[in-house]
């Protein structure tokens, strides 16, 4: 356990390893030199401007608060928090509890499941989760469907939640019972390459959903891999594969138009675009995000998203307007974000570092200030 009184530096160099970086593929993602990094680990240069601690925290996937050695507030959010070792022990059961249910009222509490999270209520969605994976474990093995999905719901809301790890599990199990349903099994690597990402495995992630994109025919399915190809790529600063991905998804969504969206991906033109933007965030193109944000925002498509996936999107778009120092755009997105969806906001350890920044202007942005409270960054 680190002490509240040990160097920063020294705190940056152990996450450093922690994320199996050396000191210049840190220093190269911050666009600085080796020595500079060298400096920063042995305590000779101080890292002393929050813009700063923000960016490395960002390339090392922390909160700032652990980087400057102070307690990390609690989430808001302990009703969902409450019932994830409810989640957990579901994932570890192996035995069936329950009579086995028909397939199709399985799947209709799976229908139901997914947009109890597409609408962001995630403390509802995490007490359905035990009951759910158990009902769907005993479906005859012929109908994996349901327990894929099951198993898909439980990654996306265990990742918003900070639980990288066990949504990566449940990720993993929903491949491993796809079986030889190519597309059912691409459904699920959408996940996994959501759950790496979230734990800073991104040239894995790329390397799984390119996989799995190759084996498939242009779809929603197709085009959610190529996105998260197109997102893992800028994880690894890699901005010519991020764009040629990027490209090849719109070509993807163009050849689509609208249609169903039986595996809950939300893909569409207007998720490719609103990817360049996370990309460029990613990327430290903070500009050039900001430019492509305010065009995709105007559309009627963009509207017409999940309440979940609008939400998501507008915390990134809040990192953008901190990263050029738009302190007051920053925080309009992040009261938009609660607006559309107040648990993707308060329940998200990313949200709390979002805040936390942007709260400490003086003053902080409208609506700020009560979001910080909201989530216990203040007293």
């Amino acid at each position: 356990m680190a002490s509240a009184d040990e160097p920063i530096g020294r705190r940056v160099a152990r996450w450093r390893v922690r994320r199996r970086m050396t000191q210049q593929v840190l220093a190269d993602r911050l666009g600085r030199s080796k020595s500079w990094m060298d400096k920063v680990e042995r305590g000779v240069r101080s890292l002393d401007r929050y813009a700063v601690i923000q960016e490395v925290a960002q390339v090392l996937r922390v909160d700032p608060l652990v980087l400057l050695g102070e307690d990390r507030p609690p989430p808001m959010s302990a009703g969902p928090l409450d019932g994830v070792d409810e989640v957990r022990a579901a994932l570890a059961r192996y035995d069936i509890r329950r009579p086995p249910a028909s397939v199709a009222e399985t799947g209709r509490h799976v229908e139901h499941a997914w947009l109890t999270y597409q609408h962001a209520r995630y403390a509802q969605v995490v007490r359905l989760l035990p009951g759910l994976l158990d009902a769907a474990r005993g479906l005859r093995e012929d109908a994996p469907g349901p327990l894929v999905q099951a198993y898909r719901i439980t990654s996306s809301v265990l990742v918003k939640l900070g639980e990288a790890d066990l949504g990566w599990l449940a990720a993993d199990r929903a491949v491993a019972v796809a079986g030889g349903d190519p597309v059912l099994a691409a459904s699920a690597a959408v996940s996994v390459g959501q759950a790496l990402r979230a734990l800073g495995r991104d040239r894995l992630a790329l390397a799984v959903t390119g996989d799995a994109a190759r084996r498939l025919v242009p779809s929603t399915v197709h085009g959610a891999l190529l996105i998260q190809g197109v997102l893992a790529a800028a994880g690894c600063g890699d901005a010519g594969r991020a764009g040629e991905l990027a490209d090849r998804a719109a070509g993807v969504a163009a050849s689509l138009g609208t249609g169903d969206d039986p595996h809950r991906t939300s893909f569409g033109p207007v998720a490719v675009e609103l990817a360049r933007v996370v990309a460029a965030v990613e990327l430290g193109e903070a500009g050039e995000a900001v430019g492509l944000h305010e065009q995709v925002v105007r559309g009627e498509a963009w509207r017409r998203l999940p309440a979940e996936y609008r939400a998501a999107y507008l915390l990134d778009a809040a990192r953008a307007y901190l990263q050029v120092g738009d302190l007051r755009a920053a925080g309009r997105m992040l009261v938009d974000a609660d607006g559309v969806a107040p648990a993707e906001v308060r329940c998200r350890p990313v949200a709390r570092t979002v805040i936390a920044e942007v709260a400490r202007a003086h003053p902080a942005p409208a609506g700020v200030a009560r979001l910080a409270t909201l989530v216990g960054l203040t007293r």
